[in-house]
């Protein structure tokens, strides 16, 4: 047998690891071609008005013919999207430390929260119109509702799954608080953190479109409105396709920070491979 022949055999376990893999990330690409054919053929051969449902070539080329219009209000959501989001993380976190600290706090900073979860957002919006006025800030203001308490409660949940043995560890070596909080709870805390960073992160998407819808003169949700009052529903529809690609991008963007700087928190195998 010659080197060569061994050296393929080698290899041959790592080309397959490798097909598999392409297999599996083909997978959603192809049902996602099939999706759109079946429905540019069914379109087509419906003879469906485009205002009632328009074929996703239609979809695309109206979208595309107002490129400049459609990335002004991408631009205006993800201001929104990052705004709020970015404060529903700076106010989320230390309550989270806050709450698990006490329980008194616990006590009395839980049934706010859930009150305030329990309200439905849509009905809240218009109220936050009134009182912060017709600007921007009622929009980042409902987004950062709608994240806020995932993220509370991702991470106050992870603060408090620290093993018992490890706080009597702390506690034997006269650990303070703070040592405690940053060297055994926080890490931790970690997956809890990211399951609720990526919950947030798509919910923020949905915070600053129902803010768009009740107040807005800018934004996807706006051109949403504005499109479907005039009958232009393949203008809408590409709109919708932003919000859900902007959606699949930022969870992304998040698993990839949870596997580039936390690799030890992802649990799922198929993030590891």
């Amino acid at each position: 047998m010659r080197a060569d022949d061994v050296d393929d055999d080698d290899d041959l376990p790592d080309r397959r690891a490798t097909l598999a893999r392409l297999a599996r990330a083909s997978v959603p690409w192809i049902s996602i071609g099939v999706l759109l054919l079946a429905w540019e053929l069914c379109v087509r051969g419906f003879r469906i008005p485009d205002y009632l449902l328009p074929a996703p070539s239609e979809v695309w080329s109206q979208t595309w013919a107002l490129k400049a219009a459609v990335a002004g209000h991408t631009l205006a959501t993800l201001k929104t999207i990052a705004f709020g989001f970015g404060l529903a993380v700076a106010i989320s976190l230390p309550l989270a430390v806050l709450v698990t600290s006490s329980p008194a706090v616990a006590a009395t900073v839980y049934p706010v929260l859930v009150l305030v979860q329990s309200v439905p957002k849509v009905a809240l919006a218009p109220v936050l119109v009134v009182a912060l006025g017709a600007n921007e800030m009622p929009r980042i203001v409902v987004t950062f509702l709608v994240c806020f308490f995932p993220l509370v409660i991702s991470v106050a949940a992870g603060l408090l799954s620290v093993p018992s043995e490890y706080i009597e560890l702390c506690r034997s070596c006269r650990a303070s608080r703070w040592r405690e909080l940053v060297r055994v709870r926080m890490p931790c805390a970690v997956p809890f953190l990211f399951s609720g960073l990526k919950v947030a992160i798509t919910l923020s998407v949905v915070g600053a479109v129902v803010g768009e819808f009740v107040a807005a003169d800018e934004g996807l949700g706006y051109l949403i409105q504005s499109s479907t009052a005039f009958f232009k529903t393949p203008l809408a529809f590409g709109a919708i396709v932003i919000l859900a690609l902007i959606g699949i991008v930022l969870f992304q963007a998040v698993v990839a920070i949870e596997r580039a700087f936390f690799p030890w928190s992802v649990s799922d195998e198929r993030f590891r491979d």
